[in-house]
């Protein structure tokens, strides 16, 4: 896309009014947002306030910030180039209402801190709920609390998986409140404290709405009930909200995301409304086949290239062998198309079912040698450095005697806690390096890993006493025990993606939302499959429906062999080929 299709050049020249945009997969949003950001910042002139753009991922925000960083060198001095925000829409309120000024409204003399939930201090906090009048209450973890709003109404309920159980209101409350007088917060309690400060302190929420006069929010199917009733505050103080997004791809209803602020915003009065209807990502066969399962009828931009391009369904049997067989077959094909391997993905429902099946569903160890073995498969298996080291990071702080309330937040929150750096940077050395701190996922478990995790865990916190006065808990070979480890490697059956395609990224649905890819290959149960084609109503369709979206040239779903004849007949109507694994693929 080189130039401003008219759709995008409508929303950009629109008048300074509050908007409402439902834009297609695939369909320019970001360079359209960035240029809107500036064309209001332009017609505020000598206004000090400044221009918002928000969305909902780290990603999203850095290629919203490159995008700008690279429009604004052509700009002029005087519109305000300095008076403009992209950020996450947590971090826009954690750095503007959380952090500054919760601490009053918690009742607490401390700046407020996200917890991570492995804390030590933590398990003064875990609650009981009963899932049935016949089952005992089990305890709980605190960050699978959620929030939400009814009517005017706060509500608790505790969520699992696909598990939600509501939560006594006053009961919910005192857990809350107790946590508040710590400091502490969840990223669900972080916004009920921010909607709470803006009831309670309303000279905040006016500073707030004179300093943002006009805020655009991407993604905006999946703003949950405690951020609309933040954004409805921060309206009726006189801030512009402009909303754009895409229901088809609203797939956080778990956290109270349902997409009704979006949908129902264009009919409020003073909203201006518009659409984005053109493809630019995919090529037409993936296009067309996102509009079978979406009911919509979006244009495609591109041409089918010379290559063989498209979506395609093939059978696997879920064992490790012919998984492995299959994402061979995955790698060869992106290769024989002449796309990218580095751009492109495996893709599977949910992180759990990632990681048992990544780690052959073996036992990888209980308490804190479960969390090390977790962050050894997250940063061999998955390459995900980032998740690996926020693990490690609860599990060192649960081996120490009598570690800070807030040690956690200070290792992983580096914007917050400039001050620890130092005692980050150890903790990312232990992360990274295998030959010095956490041992390789390859290694015997029960014996070799676990025998090195030992060993170098004992130097590694005889490092954090020394430098940082970081005292070590008594019996370290118990919290460090080996049951419940097979002598085995963590990463059984071998490497899920094979040295060859060692660049292929393994990931979930919800980690490449808001990506786009040369292939993707969707390694799907049968009820993921049944829901893909079902079409966007319930949540677990518009997953399936993200997964195929993000693939700009190849699109493969691998369907489970033993659903195959029941499945092939709708797969082919709604716009798949048929693909065959060879048996003699290595």
């Amino acid at each position: 896309m080189t130039t401003l299709s008219p759709e995008q050049q409508a929303i950009i020249d629109a008048p300074l009014d509050p908007l409402s945009v439902v834009a297609c997969a695939g369909s320019g949003k970001t360079l359209t947002a960035v240029r809107r950001l500036i064309e209001v910042r332009k017609r505020l002139g000598d206004h000090r306030g400044r221009v918002a753009l928000l969305s909902f991922s780290n990603v999203a925000v850095k290629t919203f910030q490159s995008k700008y960083q690279a429009l604004a060198q052509n700009l002029p001095a005087g519109i305000g180039r300095d008076r403009i925000e992209i950020d996450t829409l947590d971090g826009f309120i954690t750095s503007n209402i959380l952090r500054p000024h919760a601490y009053r409204t918690m009742g607490t003399t401390r700046t407020a801190f996200l917890v991570m939930g492995n804390e030590p201090f933590l398990k003064r906090f875990t609650f009981k709920v009963s899932y049935s009048l016949e089952e005992e209450s089990h305890p709980l973890c605190i960050t699978k609390m959620h929030i939400g709003l009814q009517t005017e109404d706060v509500c608790f309920y505790y969520a699992n998986n696909n598990q939600k159980v509501a939560l006594d209101t006053a009961y919910a409350l005192n857990i809350v409140n107790c946590l508040g007088r710590n400091g502490a917060y969840t990223h669900n309690l972080g916004r009920y404290w921010c909607h709470r400060v803006l009831s309670e302190q309303p000279a905040i929420l006016r500073a707030l709405a004179r300093r943002y006069p006009h805020i655009l929010i991407d993604e905006s199917q999946d703003i949950n009930t405690l951020h609309q009733a933040i954004l409805e505050q921060l309206m009726k103080a006189g801030t512009k909200i402009s909303l754009i997004g895409d229901p088809s791809q609203g797939i956080y209803e778990f956290a109270g995301a349902n997409c009704d602020f979006l949908t129902q915003y264009e009919q409020r009065p003073a909203i201006k409304n518009y659409a984005l209807t053109r493809n630019y990502r995919s090529v037409p066969s993936i296009v067309e086949l996102a509009n079978n399962l979406s009911g919509r009828s979006d244009t495609a931009d591109r041409a089918a290239p010379e290559t063989l391009p498209g979506a395609f369904f093939i059978a696997y049997k879920n064992e490790n062998a012919e998984r492995e067989r299959l994402v061979a077959a995955f790698g060869a094909a992106v290769l024989a198309a002449g796309l990218k391997r580095q751009c492109s993905a495996i893709l599977c429902r949910g992180r759990g079912d990632l990681l048992n099946e990544l780690s052959g569903n073996a036992p990888i160890g209980q308490g804190l040698v479960k969390g090390f073995a977790k962050a050894a498969i997250l940063r061999d298996k998955l390459q995900d450095y980032l998740s690996a080291f926020e693990t490690i990071a609860s599990c060192v702080a649960g081996l120490l005697a009598d570690p800070p309330d807030n040690l956690v937040a200070m290792i992983t929150r580096p914007a917050s806690y400039p001050e620890a750096r130092s005692l980050r940077r150890e903790v990312w050395k232990f992360t990274r390096n295998q030959d010095t701190g956490l041992p390789s996922a390859l290694l015997a478990a029960k014996s070799r890993w676990h025998t090195l995790l030992l060993e170098r865990s004992r130097n590694f916190l005889a490092l954090l006493q020394d430098r940082f006065d970081l005292e070590t808990a008594d019996n370290l070979g118990r919290k460090l025990a080996k049951t419940k480890l097979l002598d085995a490697p963590l990463m059984v059956g071998g490497d899920l993606v094979t040295a060859q395609d060692a660049r292929i990224r393994v990931d979930t649905v919800h980690q490449v939302k808001g990506e786009s890819l040369d292939a993707v290959l969707y390694l799907a149960a049968r009820k993921d499959v049944v829901a893909l084609l079902g079409g966007v109503k319930t949540e677990e369709g518009r997953i399936g429906y993200v997964a195929v979206t993000r693939a700009r040239n190849l699109l493969w779903l691998g369907v489970p062999a033993n659903s195959l004849e029941e499945l092939r007949p709708e797969l082919l109507s709604r716009g798949f080929q048929e693909h065959l694994l060879s048996p003699s693929h290595p």
